[in-house]
């Protein structure tokens, strides 16, 4: 069984339908990698699948659970799902640690002393067992992002999402935090990622989606869908990407 299903997922916001019949899966250890457009639907479609909007059509279902169905216990749901966004969402006035703690303590439950080891244990993981006691404005945005994850992981998720997760860095912060997204992926974490970053899809995804307009346009391995893509959409869209120089010939 796969660890999500997405079927025939329809989102609207007033006129404007921005997806459009989504349908795919993502199983178990696997990391799929969403790229296109801005305007795709690609951040709603993340942002869907732990119902932080709520689709008008179609179903999630997580680990056989329709988590669109009403009678669904949305925040037990949830907690399989961490979430990683684009701004870092900490909050400002904790420190690193007591930022991975608050949600262990007051959602799962944890008593103080777990929820304590499971932080600073994930905060090692991200390469931060030095940063436990800082606060947010003390660290670089690169780290701020990290805490981002090991928070989301101290929730003990079944699913990562990433809504372009480096998009807010300056470059010379990213690669620290596709190193930690890599180091995920190789312990067999399952993760869907919305990224702009190429080489980061072509290295680490199992299988990357092309969205355009609201529909999914081709998926496959990366070197397929990235290294040779069969429909024309997302040939002009990685031409876009990975040459910005390039110029579309005038019709």
């Amino acid at each position: 069984m796969a660890l999500v299903e997405i079927k025939s997922l329809h989102k609207s916001f007033g006129s404007n339908h921005v997806l459009r019949g989504i349908d795919f899966t993502v199983e178990q250890g696997e990391v799929v990698c969403v790229i296109g457009p801005s305007g795709s639907g690609k951040s709603t479609l993340l942002r869907c699948v732990n119902l932080l909007e709520t689709p008008q059509e179609g179903q999630v279902i997580v680990r056989g659970e329709d988590i669109t169905h009403p009678d669904c216990h949305l925040d037990e749901a949830r907690q399989q799902i961490g979430m990683v966004f684009q701004q870092f969402n900490l909050f400002p006035h904790l420190s690193a640690l007591a930022n991975c703690t608050v949600a262990q303590r007051t959602v799962l439950k944890r008593p103080a002393e777990e929820a304590d080891r499971v932080a600073r244990a994930n905060l090692e993981r991200v390469g931060l067992s030095d940063k436990i006691e800082a606060y947010p404005a003390q660290l670089s945005g690169g780290q701020q992002q990290r805490v981002a994850i090991a928070r989301a992981l101290s929730m003990d998720p079944a699913l990562m999402l990433f809504d372009e997760p480096t998009s807010a860095l300056d470059p010379e912060l990213v690669g620290d935090v596709l190193t930690v997204m890599r180091k995920l992926a190789l312990d067999g974490m399952t993760m869907l990622v919305v990224t702009h970053e190429m080489a980061f899809a072509r290295e680490v995804a199992d299988r990357v989606v092309f969205m355009d307009g609201g529909v999914i346009v081709e998926q496959g391995p990366p070197a397929e869908v990235i290294g040779n893509p069969k429909e024309e959409r997302t040939r002009t869209f990685l031409r876009r990407v990975l040459d910005p120089t390039h110029v579309e010939p005038t019709p």
